[in-house]
């Protein structure tokens, strides 16, 4: 076991490979934050205002399940929060993982991928989440980095 943990949420598998390569190269924990009702295609359509995705986006006390819980998250000192950047921000389901469980203590690190979206205020927005945590402001990353870029990055916190 490791006292840091990389967490990711996923929608097309992309920042589920960047998690990977990071969590590999940090020896870090892994864990997907997985939806409780999984994204359809149709779900993260984000050209249509009625899809799952926009609806939850343009709701900013959306919060949708997860389908599990991170085991023990008490043995993490530092945590690494990945996602795809949504509306210039962190999906409504990193909003839901950081509100399930006491950061107090920690240190949070978000990272994302996107096509072309900077992570914008995302760290602000998670801070304003959870009490006595610090988080970052965090980094967007190629989908492609690799894990001797993200672990150069990383090891400011570790």
């Amino acid at each position: 076991m490791s006292n840091i943990l990389v967490a990711y949420f996923s929608a097309s598998n992309v920042t589920a490979k960047l998690a990977e390569r990071l969590a590999g190269a940090i020896r870090a924990d892994l864990y997907e934050i997985k939806p409780e009702v999984p994204y359809t295609k149709a779900d993260l359509n984000w050209m249509d205002k009625k899809s799952r995705s926009t609806v939850e986006m343009n709701d900013r006390s959306c919060r949708p399940a997860i389908a599990d819980k991170v085991e023990n998250m008490a043995q993490y000192d530092t945590v690494f929060v990945g996602f795809p950047v949504w509306w210039y921000r962190e999906p409504s389901i990193i909003d839901t993982f950081m509100e399930s469980y006491d950061f107090g203590g920690k240190t949070v690190i978000p990272f994302a991928t996107s096509g072309g979206s900077d992570i914008g205020d995302s760290g602000q927005n998670m801070q304003a989440l959870v009490k006595g945590a610090k988080v970052e402001k965090g980094k967007k990353f190629a989908a492609r980095a690799s894990a001797d870029e993200l672990k150069k990055w990383a090891e400011a916190w570790l």
